[in-house]
């Protein structure tokens, strides 16, 4: 009895070691082609709008969001809490129905006169003018075909007397300027088909709307025939417009006349049309004032609604393992799928999906592009159904999906093989003809690879905290349908304890190494290091020499906790490599602060940072 158990331990203990072989070997490989194949990422060479930004509040790691933390004492920072939720609950409560949208002074038809906004001086002005109107209308363009999240583009403002257009790619870290105006319940803003516009605001800029008027509920309200901004030009304004300039690249600069012309049109006339639709509401309710039974309030239910909008709050969409959701939907639509199937030729087509569907989100996130952009739904499903056998096949079947016009903006067109391909294709070849890794050590190589020490990609403000979430063994083994996440509150008292310990005696009081500074961007000392620190945020653009003696630097991005900070993310090492937020352990390293973008969650061949 004895001799078959230690036979089925030695066997199981053999068949642990040849799969830990197959893993090492399909890396060892994996690394030996990068070597010699090795090709630049087109990042280095193509320069991308959104890459001046100097801070993003939402990045593309696998973090939740955090919202706008209103109050120093407040202990909601980073809560799905709105932090104007009493303001536009006060309006709710008592809805504003004395709306004052003078037209005096409102010229009928759009001029070739308006006023483009984009130093920070000018961004000032406008928010002092603006804290002086009772109502101003609002619109915005996006771009979201080569950016992961999408971002803000363009803002136009119109009061009754100008219109103004934001270039909001030059002026992105200077928006919180027109938080208060945004914020404050005794100004309107007038929008049309608010629902996003609300959310995109939050994500980029942390500006909240509190006192909102939507036409498009008032023409829900109204139970217009339609309720499109285009169907409202029309009948109010006798003004048509095309539509499809919606989906042109805002990012362009400088923008063509004719999309400088739509942009203003859609804001110039809002208030107008506000004012018609709320004189329409009201003499709803004056024919109805007869009623003895109900007596239905238009204007009062028309603000309720948009009001309503204003309590959304942004969320990063985040699913349990990279690609997951997606993978589920390709298999649904085009996938024979049945529970429990296990026979070899059923279930390669859905490993093979799940794996480049894992591998088109990493790559979307670490190169800021949108899933459609990496690789189109119907290139996975061919590279599914037909596995290639060499790169010149694996570019073919690729290139020869039929490559219809974007879903999202008809008008743009994907290319047959996009950049993220044309740079990564040896890599994708490796991924498709490897089966027997997990996708675990799959992600963490793929992660390496891009980011590593000698990561093929450039980190930028949008993917240089993604390496920080990259183990996703300990995100599946801690997650319960039960109990939520296990161990957390045991882990933010030990946390809680290591803060307090480790602030209090390791922050940076006093100069240690080679006096090497590292400054905030707004000026603010962060930390002391040594300097091959220092030498790395350089080399890789992260930061600028701004002193020779004592070598200092100061980031180009904002970090995204300060030492001082009662909820920073910023991680404080002693002899023993400690994490402030969660009390884990790590390597051995000497004293100093480190940022978040390289907390000591790495698998095994991550653990040390490039700087230790």
């Amino acid at each position: 009895m004895e001799d078959k158990k230690s036979k089925i331990k030695i066997a199981v203990t053999l068949i642990s070691l040849a799969a830990a072989a197959v893993t090492i070997a399909f890396t060892a490989a994996h690394y030996r082609r990068r070597r010699k194949t090795r090709s630049s990422c087109y990042l280095h060479a193509e320069g991308k709008p959104q890459f001046s930004f100097r801070r993003v509040l939402a990045d593309n790691s696998f973090s939740h969001f955090k919202h706008l933390k209103r109050s120093s004492a407040s202990k909601e920072n980073g809560s799905n809490l709105h932090p104007y939720e009493q303001e536009i609950k006060a309006l709710l409560e008592k809805p504003p129905v004395d709306f004052k949208l003078d037209s005096t002074g409102w010229n009928s038809k759009v001029s070739s006169s308006y006023v483009w906004v984009e130093t920070e001086s000018q961004l000032k002005e406008l928010a002092d003018l603006l804290s002086n109107e009772r109502a101003f209308g609002v619109d915005t363009e996006q771009h979201s075909l080569r950016s992961f999240l999408g971002f803000t583009a363009l803002i136009q403002i119109s009061t009754r007397t100008e219109d103004y257009l934001l270039d909001t790619i030059a002026l992105h870290d200077a928006m919180a300027v027109l938080r208060p105006v945004f914020a404050d319940p005794n100004i309107c803003k007038v929008f049309h088909g608010a629902d996003n516009d609300v959310l995109w605001l939050q994500r980029d800029f942390h500006i909240y709307i509190v006192n909102l008027f939507d036409t498009a509920k008032a023409c829900e309200v109204l139970s217009k025939p339609q309720k499109s901004l285009a169907y409202l030009l029309e009948t109010y304004c006798g003004i048509y417009t095309n539509k499809l300039l919606q989906r042109e690249d805002w990012r362009q600069r400088p923008l063509s006349a004719e999309m400088l012309e739509y942009a203003q049109t859609d804001a110039h006339y809002l208030l107008y049309i506000a004012r018609c639709l709320i004189e329409e509401l009201r003499q709803h309710d004056i024919d109805n004032s007869t009623s003895l039974d109900e007596k239905p309030h238009y204007v009062v239910e028309a603000t309720r609604r948009s009001n309503m909008i204003c309590m959304q709050v942004y969320t990063k969409e985040i699913d349990l393992y990279p690609g997951e959701a997606a993978a589920s939907s390709i298999l649904s639509r085009h996938f024979d799928v049945h529970e429990g199937s296990s026979t070899s030729s059923e279930k390669q087509p859905q490993d093979l999906v799940r794996r480049l569907c894992t591998w088109r989100e990493l790559m979307a996130r670490v190169h800021d592009e949108s899933l459609r952009y990496v690789l189109p739904d119907q290139a996975v499903v061919s590279l599914a159904e037909n596995v290639p056998t060499n790169l010149t096949e694996l570019s073919q079947l690729i290139a020869h999906v039929d490559h219809d016009a974007d879903p999202v903006n008809p008008n743009c067109f994907l290319p047959p093989l996009s950049s993220v391909v044309t740079s990564h294709l040896d890599d994708l070849f490796c991924l498709i003809q490897e089966k027997e890794s997990k996708l675990d050590d799959i992600i963490s190589i793929i992660l390496q690879t891009c980011l590593g020490e000698n990561g093929s990609c450039p980190l930028s403000i949008y993917n240089y905290a993604l390496l920080a979430n990259c183990d996703f063994k300990l995100t599946r083994r801690t997650v319960s349908k039960q109990n939520g996440i296990r161990g957390s509150k045991k882990a933010s008292r030990k946390g809680s304890r290591a803060r307090q310990h480790f602030v209090e005696k390791f922050s940076c009081k006093s100069p240690v190494y080679h006096n090497c500074r590292i400054f905030a961007d707004d000026g603010r000392l962060l930390c002391y290091c040594d300097r091959r620190k220092l030498e790395w945020y350089l080399r890789r653009d992260l930061a600028k020499l701004v002193d020779d003696d004592p070598p200092t630097i100061m980031l180009l991005f904002e970090p995204k906790g300060r030492p001082e900070d009662e909820d920073n993310d910023f991680y404080i090492q002693s002899k023993r490599n400690i994490c402030v937020s969660c009390g884990e352990g790590g390597h051995y390293l000497r004293y100093r602060v480190i940022p978040s973008c390289y907390r000591i969650h790495f698998p095994e061949h991550l653990k040390k940072p490039p700087f230790s």
